[in-house]
């Protein structure tokens, strides 16, 4: 028996039986499907046959096993990140619609979403567009600023991501200025993210901008689909400055993580590779300011050692110097001079001979007796005749 407390379309009674009209019947079945079933529950299901009519989306939901009638009011569509397509695989946030009038029951969409595998569908069809054009190529990608002055940081704002990134960039390497652009990270925002890219490339020489960081926290790999989108993959590959993708986790892989210049496993990771380590630049400089030291200390002791040998030669060959040797050498030969001399040999008692021709005589047989000679003195000369000659006899 189909009763529903408290309805005013209580049944008539016949022979036992429960007896309605169209209308009470349907009027039961309303109020027994809004008391006994959730006000909200999430669907899974592949859309099939969308239509738009009116503004309104309709949109049959089926599962391969059966299907359910859908819609999408035009007042909510306007609200919704994705409009699926045929064939989409979805999560729908729903509740359930019955027309009495007609018993028509159908799932109101408050929400949808794709599923993964829609989501992973449209990464592969993208990637077969772009991989062709080299926009993946590793040969493409540019290298990162080794020392930023100021980068840009595009996330949401407020966000545990933005948090994280700041705290790292001043742990890291607090001379960088950090510009950072909120942009929406969720839904159909692509448009919103390509301006806000080409924006900031535009102004990227007056504003001082050396590289871009485009981060997003974690997520379901769905949440992350707008980073898949073929618009912004062209964006980031025309970008004027370096492009640095720090998207969900370690595991997830967008398009736009494909593209950039640089793909970083988290928003925190992005800005530990294009900061320096400050801990490390430190430690780096220590390390160069000792073997500087040690290499200025042998320098100057050479130095030193140089200019002391220069000093020792300097004083051996000063003018000074060399003339007292000179002087002394000079003393030495004419004392020795002196010492050879013949007058030397005068003083002391001996006399030279000489011929009357003045050649100095060594031997008696170059006398003759009767022969004039002279005798060199050592106060004077004396003239002398020779009178006898008698040789020494030889020697025993």
């Amino acid at each position: 028996m189909l009763t529903v407390p408290g309805s005013s379309a209580s049944p008539r009674q016949h022979d036992g039986i429960p007896r309605y009209t169209v209308a009470e019947l349907n009027q039961a079945i309303g109020a027994l499907l809004e008391r006994g079933f959730a006000p909200r529950f999430l669907l899974e299901a592949t859309v099939g046959r969308p239509q738009q009519k009116k503004g309104h989306l309709w949109l049959t939901l089926l599962d391969g096993q059966a299907s359910i009638q859908g819609v999408i009011w035009s007042s909510q569509m306007q609200k919704l990140g994705f409009v699926p397509q045929e064939g989409d695989g979805v999560v729908v946030v729903g509740k359930l619609n019955f027309w009495a009038a007609r018993a028509s029951l159908t799932v109101q969409v408050l929400d949808v979403r794709p599923s993964l595998t829609t989501v992973l569908r449209q990464f592969e069809q993208v990637r077969s567009r772009l991989e062709p054009e080299g926009l993946f190529d590793p040969e493409r990608k540019r290298p990162l600023p080794r020392w930023p002055r100021r980068i840009a940081l595009l996330t949401s704002v407020p966000s545990a991501a933005l948090a994280d990134m700041l705290r790292t960039a001043r742990e890291r390497w607090p001379a960088t200025d950090l510009l950072v652009v909120p942009i929406p990270v969720q839904g159909n925002v692509e448009a919103q993210i390509v301006g806000a890219i080409e924006s900031l490339g535009a102004q990227a020489d007056h504003l001082g901008i050396e590289a871009i960081v485009l981060a997003r926290g974690g997520g379901s790999r769905e949440d992350l689909a707008v980073f898949d989108g073929e618009s912004l993959a062209r964006c980031l590959a025309a970008c004027r400055r370096p492009v640095i993708c720090g998207i969900g986790h370690e595991d997830d892989v967008t398009i736009a993580d494909l593209v950039a210049d640089y793909r970083a496993a988290t928003p925190t990771a992005a800005l530990v590779a294009l900061l320096p380590d400050r801990s490390q630049v430190i430690r780096a400089l220590e390390q160069e300011r000792g073997h500087l030291q040690r290499t200025l200390a042998l320098r100057i002791a050479s130095a030193r050692q140089w200019l002391s040998a220069r000093q020792d030669q300097l004083q051996r060959l000063h003018p000074a110097r060399l003339l007292s040797q000179r002087r002394q050498w000079l003393d030495q030969r004419r004392q020795l001079l002196q010492a050879l001399s013949p007058r030397h040999l005068l003083a002391r008692g001996f006399s030279l001979l000489r011929d009357g021709e003045g050649r100095l005589l060594r031997s008696v047989s170059q006398l003759r007796p009767g022969t004039g000679i002279t005798a060199e003195l050592a106060d004077g000369r004396v003239a002398l005749e020779v009178q006898a000659i008698e040789p020494d006899g030889p020697g025993p």
